[in-house]
């Protein structure tokens, strides 16, 4: 079970690593979104910038690389690129909500209709804090959530209105899954791609909201 769970996460890290242009400044969330730095193409000039204090992230070390002080927001180790440079908490979230930030790619428990996120508390759960998740939503140019479609016990996380806590109202443009690429719109939910081993009915019945189908809908996408 562990390999098909760890095999799922991968395939949604590369389906989002398609929403990376070169050129871009990228922040990774905690959670699957770190694993996107696996799948930055070597045709691609990507900054990857970590809220605490590293600008140039690389890929994951292999076991005789790792440098235990070398590590992301989500206290994992990792690797820097080359011209890569190390400051502070202040200027990392300078950064954030300077507005230098492309494109912020970031785990979630709850997407709302209207793009309403919530992915930093579960309520009565111990928690360290919200971390940079609120500055990132509102400091970043384009924010994209990527997650599974439901939870442990089957529940819809692609929700009419979030239960839980919000991180940010209207901030997310474009949920990935495992299951489908959906973009949120003016008009509601709109299925771009659905994933590899499912169908539109399926995509309707685990969604809780509508969702808009338009005339070109990429299956197989991923």
């Amino acid at each position: 079970m562990k390999t098909i769970k760890n095999n799922v996460r991968e395939r949604i890290a590369s389906r989002a690593e398609q929403e990376i242009e070169s050129g871009y400044y990228v922040n990774l969330g905690i959670g699957i979104p770190t694993l996107v730095a696996n799948y930055i193409s070597e045709n691609k000039t990507v900054v990857l910038q970590s809220e605490n204090g590293l600008l140039g992230i690389g890929e994951y070390p292999e076991e005789g690389d790792v440098d235990p002080d070398l590590i992301n927001a989500g206290k994992e180790t990792v690797t820097a690129i080359k011209g890569a440079s190390y400051f502070d908490s202040a200027e990392s979230f300078g950064m954030i909500r300077g507005g230098h930030i492309d494109l912020a790619i970031l785990g979630g428990m709850e997407v709302s209709v209207q793009g309403d996120l919530a992915n930093w508390m579960i309520p009565g759960k111990m928690i360290k804090g919200m971390g940079g998740a609120m500055d990132l939503v509102h400091g970043a140019k384009k924010i994209i959530v990527i997650m599974d479609h439901v939870s442990k016990n089957g529940a819809p996380k692609i929700v009419e209105k979030c239960s839980l806590p919000l991180t940010g109202k209207a901030v997310v443009k474009r949920i990935i899954t495992d299951r489908a690429v959906l973009d949120v719109t003016d008009e509601g939910l709109l299925v771009r791609e659905i994933a590899s081993g499912f169908t539109l009915e399926e995509i309707k019945n685990s969604t809780e909201p509508e969702i808009i189908v338009p005339s070109e809908v990429r299956y197989d996408a991923y």
